[in-house]
């Protein structure tokens, strides 16, 4: 009897720790180009001028990505009317550096930004994209990406006026795919469209409010291999390791004819 009392409780204890199937975001392996809006211009966005950044603050270490260059993408924008437009930006997490500040205990400062090659490793694990996951898993999961589907409440919505620039903000809503996992997400932008000789030359976008990123709905979690979780759970890393990534884009989007 004893031991038919300690094998449930095990199998209780293991129930447990598995994650909810119900906090995990909708699987999805790619998200579908959007069909461009009726009289929408496109642009492309020039890799080169972008920028991905993310933070990670928890009690005892401070967490931050930087990936230049890593995005790729096209945005269908109806100048007449922005809240018309749509897209698809995608970004290449194998260009994707991470970077640490660590301190002892609560009461101390963080040290100085180090990169530690172990921790860009361990990442490139969690995310299932390490040189021993299967290739096909691999790149699907090498791409992050956000669709496009409104830009809600526009403080400009006409910018088809040949001047040298407009200015305004915007709320970007659409669908969010990490680890094979969608999730809706929305961040506040600032974009600028530049005009030149009449017609519209570039759209500078950056996030002035990040995109909230949570590790647990994608199904990133610590993992020794591909296919294998580590020991130590999220929980058990809370104090280095924060659940939650504050995500920042900032890029240059040109027309596809002029775009390199």
């Amino acid at each position: 009897m004893l031991r038919v009392t300690v094998s449930v409780l095990a199998l209780l204890l293991t129930q447990c720790d598995e994650k909810p199937k119900d906090a995990l975001a909708p699987a999805a392996s790619a998200l579908s180009k959007p069909v461009a809006p009726r009289e929408a211009q496109v642009f492309v966005i020039d890799s080169g001028t972008s920028n991905t950044t993310f933070s990670m603050d928890s009690e005892l270490e401070k967490i931050s990505g930087r990936a230049p260059g890593a995005l790729r993408g096209e945005l269908f924008v109806n100048l007449h009317d922005l809240t018309k437009s749509s897209g698809l930006v995608q970004l290449d997490l194998d260009q994707l550096g991470i970077y640490q500040r660590k301190r002892d205990d609560t009461s101390g400062e963080f040290g100085t930004e180090t990169k530690n090659d172990k921790q860009n490793a361990d990442m490139r694990t969690w995310f299932e994209i390490s040189q021993d996951t299967p290739a096909d898993v691999r790149q699907g999961n090498r791409w992050a990406e956000f669709k496009l589907t409104e830009l809600a409440s526009p403080s400009l919505r006409d910018v088809s006026a040949a001047q040298a620039e407009h200015k305004l903000t915007a709320q970007v809503k659409g669908d969010f795919r990490l680890h094979g996992r969608v999730k809706p997400r929305s961040a506040r932008l600032e974009i600028r469209v530049v005009y030149a000789a009449e017609r519209p030359q570039a759209l500078h976008v950056r996030t002035l409010e990040p995109l909230l990123v949570g590790l647990e709905e994608h199904d990133v979690r610590p993992r020794s291999a591909f296919g294998k979780l580590a020991d130590k759970t999220l929980d058990a890393l809370g104090a280095k390791v924060a659940k939650v990534a504050q995500v920042s884009l900032e890029f240059t989007a040109r027309p596809k004819s002029a775009a390199p």
